[in-house]
């Protein structure tokens, strides 16, 4: 299989590890193309001329594009292991809670990020807020899919190591696990699941991206 499966993605996407989480998971074997996006190759630019982003998937010749997309393909094409719920109400709730991590959460937590000095501060109010709206989608489980990983935990996933590198490069508590007691305990649970555990990028170079990151960020929002 690894032979008709390829995966274009980058050594600490967030968007990309959902994809080897989730391929892991099932047991599905695969060859690895780690794409610089300062100088993109002609494949990604082929497969993915919309975009031209990763993570892409490339399964007997066809690319899948987008994660949210790649993980239902993967899904709907491997059956073992299951990430979506089955039952059809809790499959388009799953649904609506990675929209809302998309269009809501992500977006509230990188304003903090990139964000200089009172800004900073008023985008933290709309992260906090977003951060209990998921706290409450933990009640009574182990996981977002229940006792085991599942769609959502990889759609999160980000939260168990991003937050606070975050925190570290930008020197400001964005996550308060008294607050947060459900997902705390989600974090520590999906961060050491060996499933998920082997995959991290090292803690290390992250840091040192994101805090080359913020400072671009804060020359260029700096006041002319």
């Amino acid at each position: 299989m690894a032979e008709e499966l390829k995966l274009h993605r980058t050594w600490s996407s967030p968007f990309g590890l959902r994809i080897v989480w989730a391929l892991h998971i099932k047991g599905i074997e695969y060859d690895t193309i780690f794409e610089d996006l300062s100088q993109k190759s002609p494949e990604l630019l082929q497969y993915n001329p919309i975009h031209k982003k990763i993570p892409v998937l490339v399964h007997k010749g066809k690319p899948i594009c987008e994660s949210l997309v790649i993980l239902e393909y993967i899904d709907e094409t491997w059956k073992e292991a299951p990430l979506l719920p089955q039952d059809p109400y809790e499959k388009a709730m799953a649904r609506f809670w990675a929209k809302f991590g998309e269009e809501k959460l992500l977006p509230s937590i990188w304003s903090v990020f990139t964000g200089q000095g009172e800004e900073k501060k008023e985008a933290l109010g709309p992260a906090v807020q977003n951060l209990e709206l998921l706290e409450e989608q933990l009640k009574e489980k182990d996981y977002f899919g229940g006792e085991r990983i599942g769609y959502l935990d990889l759609v999160f996933g980000w939260l168990g190591y991003l937050h606070d590198v975050f925190e570290e490069v930008i020197d400001l508590k964005l996550f308060d696990a008294g607050k947060f007691p459900l997902l705390s305990a989600w974090m520590k649970n999906f961060y050491d699941a060996p499933v998920i555990k082997q995959h991290w990028p090292p803690r290390d170079k992250l840091v040192t991206k994101f805090q080359v990151l913020h400072e671009k960020y804060q020359t260029a929002n700096a006041p002319k």
